[in-house]
C-alpha cells in the first residue's frame, strides 16, 4: 500500500514540469525542446488542452495517493493506462518513424518503468 501510495505521487510530481512545459509558454518554449516549427493559437490550444490533460491526471493521482481505497485504485489503473498507452505510441513511432531525439527516448524509458512498476503495485493491492 505504501510503495503504491509513492508510485503515485512521484509519477505526478514527475509529470508536472512536463505538462507546465506543454502549456505555459508553448510559442517559446516547444521550439527549443523539441526542435518545434511552432504556428499559431491552433497549436497554442492543442498543447494548453495536453497540459491540461496532465494536470488532471497527475491531480487524479495525488488524491488517490492521499485518500486511499477505492480512489487508490482507481488512479493507480488510470496511471498504468496513462503512462502505457504514452510508451505504446512512443514505441510505435520508433518501429515506424525512427529513431527520436534523447529526451523522448528517456521518456520513452520512463513511461515503460512506471507501467511495469503501476503494474507491481496494483498486483500488489490484490494479493490476500
Amino acid at each position: 500500500m505504501r510503495e503504491a501510495r509513492w508510485y503515485l505521487l512521484l509519477s505526478a510530481v514527475g509529470l508536472l514540469p512536463i505538462a507546465l512545459s506543454y502549456g505555459i509558454n508553448p510559442s517559446s518554449l516547444l521550439p527549443e525542446l523539441m526542435d518545434l516549427q511552432f504556428s499559431g493559437t491552433n497549436m497554442a490550444h492543442v498543447f494548453r488542452a495536453v497540459m491540461g490533460l496532465y494536470l488532471g491526471m497527475a491531480s487524479l493521482w495525488i488524491t488517490g495517493a492521499l485518500r486511499g481505497g477505492a480512489l487508490l485504485t482507481s488512479a493507480l489503473i488510470s496511471e498504468v493506462v496513462f503512462m502505457g498507452g504514452l510508451a505504446a505510441g512512443r514505441l510505435l513511432s520508433l518501429a515506424v518513424d525512427g529513431r527520436p531525439g534523447a529526451i523522448f527516448l528517456v521518456y520513452t524509458a520512463s513511461e515503460l518503468l512506471l507501467t511495469l512498476w503501476g503494474l507491481r503495485c496494483w498486483s500488489r493491492r490484490h494479493e490476500p
